[in-house]
């Protein structure tokens, strides 16, 4: 450690007169690392993650189906056929109710008018059914109501429940895409508060569609703000934070920020039981991100990228005086704005398309494994507000040992050992007897874990793969591909109706391919972000796992001889 920053490898210096990131780092270092400033910028952007939390799996409660049956009119119906008009069939090894099949109320008219009493007079099972003509009845006992409920997305309309969360996802999954190329194009300020915006506002619209086709539109706007925030907001800090700050905010801060977010969405769930209620209590608290405008900067490091020099120096003095140190006369040099790129320039070249074929796989399985467990937590548990909670607290740990993990380990190790971690944990589950239920959970927490630490680790990972000027866009690209994982993890999640293990299984295979792809990705680990193409690390022969560990000793070496 130098100057009470950490100590980075450094990379030979282009020939092109470009900002590097270095240079950058180098040229803010008197500002120190933990000001006024950076502590600012530090609590502000991770409280923007907030409503990510709480938005993104508020799906969990809104779309739950409640325990429900056929309705049933009560004229010309005795009491007795009343209560057996609804016919048993076995779920799970259990005799429970049908909740989509009633016996013919024709039939029972008939009968209860002729003074015949069921399973006395009658054989019950023997009659006639028919479908749920009158609609449902839905127990009020776990939630007062829920999308499922009141639009009847049951029984024969049941395929509409997973839908409903693919298209939110698929909101995310083009959001996630515009949102990474227009903050390359016009910064990452302006996109962080769009997205804010449009997640408070149609959230909050939610609550007046007249039908299931105007929420889903209204749920898709929605997605196009939920995870685009999240990503603006991590990038922005990112490229104004330096040295430790800008590590422990990429490792935990704005992570932490999400699942604290998370943590809070069983709470207003569990004291505001209508689903109305509870997306006005999740969206409304959005908008008082809006004044946060006239106080976050907007990121030095791209203002330099498109040249516009005297607003990044601007914005570095103010900063100065509020950590109360002396900005130098001329604070950044030979500085010329780099070429804003295309998407096209993250596939011309051959190690690049690699990179980001890599990168869109790792992020596929990623986003399928974390969702779909995450989705799933409504299963989990008799109660889904325990279920759900647990599910958001034991990303508290995952991310602390993200953040150990992004300063001692190489990243590819990292990223391998989370997804071996979560593919055994997911095997492991069908292996586990009926009567220890409580294994099983804990076995399914796991797996949370990893694919909790792998999405902290791969957002840091990203990032340290790719340029100022193809970051934002790289990041938007990966996250765009990892939301169609996310589309289609709610269908995985119903595989259980053919066999009950089958989503444990097809989770954890595409953990265990993810585990290969990880290890053919280059390695970023001691070096400083790139800033040109030119400066990306290159790919390297998969090497016997001591080559990683000797990595990681020599970096390690190197940041404690500058002690």
């Amino acid at each position: 450690m130098r100057n009470g920053k950490p100590f980075t490898l450094m990379l030979p210096t282009s020939p092109h007169p470009f900002p590097k990131m270095w240079d950058y780092d180098d040229s803010v270092a008197f500002l120190g690392t933990w000001g006024r400033f950076q502590l600012l910028v530090f609590f502000l952007l991770c409280s923007t993650a907030l409503p990510n939390g709480t938005g993104s799996f508020s799906l969990v409660f809104v779309t739950d189906t409640p325990q429900h049956r056929c309705r049933i009119p009560e004229a010309n119906l005795s009491q007795e056929w009343r209560q057996a008009a609804i016919p048993l069939e076995v779920v799970d090894g259990e005799l429970q109710a049908s909740r989509c099949r009633r016996y013919r109320l024709d039939v029972l008219r008939n009968l209860s008018a002729g003074g015949l009493l069921p399973g006395r007079d009658v054989n019950v099972s023997s009659l006639e059914q028919e479908d749920c003509a009158d609609g449902w009845v839905y127990s009020t006992e776990v939630y007062h109501s829920t999308v499922v409920s009141q639009f009847d997305l049951v029984c024969t309309q049941r395929w509409k429940q997973p839908l409903t969360a693919t298209i939110f996802f698929l909101g995310v999954l083009v959001g996630s895409f515009f949102s990474g190329v227009l903050a390359d194009r016009f910064g990452r300020k302006p996109v962080l508060f769009a997205t804010i915006i449009i997640q408070a506002v149609f959230s909050v619209a939610q609550i007046a569609a007249p039908s299931w086709e105007v929420f889903c539109f209204l749920l898709f706007c929605n997605g196009l703000g939920n995870i685009s925030n999240y990503v603006s907001c991590y990038v922005l800090g990112t490229e104004i934070l330096t040295g430790n700050a800008r590590v422990f905010y990429s490792s935990m801060g704005v992570c932490l920020g999400f699942a604290f977010g998370y943590m809070t969405l069983p709470l207003f769930a569990y004291f505001l039981r209508s689903w109305k209620t509870l997306l006005l209590a999740i969206g409304l608290p959005g908008l008082f991100y809006i004044p946060m405008w006239w106080i976050l900067p907007e990121s030095p490091m791209w203002l330099l990228s498109q040249g516009r020099v005297t607003e990044a120096e601007a914005i570095v003095r103010k900063a100065a005086i509020m950590n109360r140190v002396v900005a130098p006369e001329k604070i950044f040099s030979s500085v010329k704005p780099v070429k804003s790129s295309a998407v096209l320039e993250l596939v011309k070249k051959r190690r690049l398309a690699i990179t980001l074929i890599l990168l869109c796989w790792v992020w596929f399985s990623l986003s399928v494994c974390y969702f779909g467990l995450s989705l799933n937590t409504s299963q989990l548990h008799s109660d889904p507000y325990i279920s759900c909670f647990l599910s958001a607290v034991v990303e508290v740990p995952a991310y602390l040992s993200c953040s150990l993990a992004i300063r001692y380990l190489p990243r590819r190790l990292a990223v391998a050992a989370v997804f071996l971690t979560m593919g055994l944990a997911l095997f492991s589950i069908q292996l586990v007897p009926q009567s220890i239920l409580g294994l099983a959970v804990a076995l399914e927490m796991l797996g949370k874990f990893g694919a909790t630490a792998g999405t902290s680790l791969l957002f840091a990972f990203t990032a340290e793969l790719y340029p100022t000027n193809l970051r934002n866009t790289a990041s938007g690209i990966c996250v765009m591909v990892s939301r169609t994982g996310s589309c289609i993890a709610p269908f995985i999640i119903q595989l259980n109706i053919y066999f009950k293990y089958l989503p444990y299984i097809t989770l954890g295979t595409l953990a265990m391919l993810s585990v290969l792809a990880t290890l053919l990705l280059p390695e970023s680990f001691g070096r400083t972000l790139p800033e040109t193409v030119e400066q990306m690390p290159k790919r390297k022969r998969v090497t016997h796992l001591c080559d990683c560990r000797r990595e990681t000793f020599n970096s390690t070496s190197v940041s404690e001889s500058r002690l």
